[in-house]
């Protein structure tokens, strides 16, 4: 049986659901099983899709107008179709680019989400690598002359790359920053986003942390009479 998808965005400008209801219906998708979303940016809420693939069983083709209607990213897109892959589903791309269309219950189509899938691991890889450069090469400047780790612009940047993966831990980034996790989270949520204090920082319209510490010390010191 064929169950159909589609989605419209704000964000693309495809506000009109027409021309991929067409195509699904021309390739036999009956209207009453064609599920619907539409959203306005990558990390919306897809209910038409969320009962979409609960609908779908062992045996059934998901048939997709094209591929970014279905997957927010690659990785999405690829863990999406390695689940239908697990439940014994099938995918069909109506236009997959230069008019070919894309049909995993095919051997060319699971060669071609073979080589997707490859490079998808290759992209995380990439990301993982960066982050792991940036990490030794902000502890390295962390450990110059000694000093503690301030919480500087530099260090912001790094831990929102760092978090961008989503594998990545806020602890174990705050830990290999040199900052505590209490501190990452008044500048970052979870998710590698910047708070308000962080897009000052960034901004340059705040000190940085260990310099406003430093400055807070002078000040009493100052008021105590005690040499700077």
């Amino acid at each position: 049986m064929l169950i159909g998808y589609m989605r419209v965005s704000k964000s693309d400008g495809s506000q009109v659901l027409d021309l991929q209801r067409d195509a699904l219906r021309g390739a036999g998708v009956e209207p009453e099983r064609i599920y619907a979303d539409l959203d306005s940016g990558r990390k919306d809420a897809r209910p038409g899709l969320t009962a979409c693939l609960k609908a779908l069983q062992p045996g059934n083709t998901l048939v997709v107008w094209k591929l970014d209607r279905l997957g927010r990213d690659l990785k999405h897109l690829i863990n999406t179709i390695d689940d239908l892959s697990q439940r014994d589903i099938g995918l069909k791309v109506l236009l997959a680019g230069a008019g070919a269309q894309i049909d995993t219950t095919t051997a060319n189509g699971r060669l071609v989400f073979g080589i997707f899938a490859a490079l998808a691991e290759f992209e995380a890889e990439l990301i993982r690598e960066r982050t792991r450069a940036g990490l030794a090469a902000a502890r390295a400047r962390g450990r110059l002359g000694g000093r503690p780790r301030k919480v500087t612009k530099e260090v912001i940047k790094m831990a929102m790359a760092a978090l961008a993966d989503p594998q990545a831990s806020p602890s174990e980034v705050a830990r290999r920053l040199g900052i505590t996790t209490t501190t990452l989270y008044v500048y970052l949520n979870g998710d590698g986003s910047v708070k308000a204090p962080g897009q000052r920082l960034l901004d340059g319209a705040e000190k940085p942390e260990r310099l406003r510490s430093t400055a807070n010390k002078g000040r009493h010191d100052a008021a105590q009479g005690n040499p700077g």
